[in-house]
């Protein structure tokens, strides 16, 4: 069950990813912010498009969809508990449901924070997840919709997974959040040496996504929250995980 997995830059700072089941061909996108980079890496690989896996229903998630399905017809995947607001959907999935991308299976993971019936699609397999703006490489995503508590409970989730997973995120905000994450972490050698990697990568345009989920556990603020030194440094020693969480999230929005 092998997947070769193509990174998209679309729009100003998105990505959507195409996957390629080694054994049968068969070829499914991840979100769909504008149709033309798409379609221009479907013809430099000579593949056709049969399933379109969406994660939320922003419009720089979908928007373009309608002219990759005018012209593949593909099979579109979403999230049950958000189908009223995600464009049509030929298959509607819930937490734990499985698909599979010709002989790739795949999962659901409920993700919602940033947005209610937010999902992320895991490919234990191939040591994958697609987590768009749940698990951002050194983040998260900013809460629109749901609570500190879900996303909190949504990020443990993905923390849970084997450390090798490869997390492929929706946007090009790590040196950003980079930034921020030295102003919470500061001591954090492992950090530091991240942070310069990412300024070398982008001063060249390289994509700094996807990432590693060891990477994170060891360098994103967010998924650290649990830490007695995260704690300490955030300054808020004895409280409560989601609370140290919140904490984090609120200095973001303000940074």
């Amino acid at each position: 069950m092998t997947l070769e997995i193509v990174t998209i830059p679309c729009l100003a700072d998105n990505y959507a990813f195409l996957l390629r089941d080694q054994e049968t061909g068969k070829v499914a996108l991840v979100d769909a912010p504008e149709s033309y980079p798409i379609q221009k890496a479907l013809q430099d690989k000579g593949w056709k498009l049969d399933m379109v896996l969406l994660t939320h229903h922003h419009n720089d998630h979908v928007d373009g969809l309608p002219e990759l399905v005018e012209e593949y017809h593909p099979q579109v995947i979403g999230a049950k508990a958000d189908a009223n607001r995600l464009p049509p959907l030929d298959l509607a999935l819930n937490e734990g449901d499985t698909f599979t991308v010709g002989e790739s299976e795949g999962y659901i993971i409920d993700v919602s924070g940033h947005t209610i019936g937010h999902i992320a699609f895991h490919f234990p397999y191939a040591n994958a997840v697609f987590t768009a703006d749940s698990l951002m490489a050194l983040g998260c995503g900013r809460l629109f919709e749901g609570t500190p508590e879900m996303m909190w409970a949504s990020l443990s989730k993905l923390a849970a997974l084997p450390t090798d997973t490869i997390v492929y995120s929706g946007h090009e905000y790590t040196a950003s959040n980079a930034k921020f994450a030295l102003t919470v972490d500061p001591g954090n050698s492992a950090l530091k040496a991240r942070a310069a990697d990412i300024t070398a990568r982008r001063s060249k345009g390289i994509p700094t996504v996807p990432s590693t989920l060891a990477d994170e556990l060891a360098t994103n603020p967010f998924l650290r929250a649990h830490l007695p030194e995260m704690k300490t440094a955030v300054g808020v020693e004895g409280a409560t995980d989601v609370e140290v969480f919140t904490a984090i999230r609120k200095q973001k929005d303000n940074y």
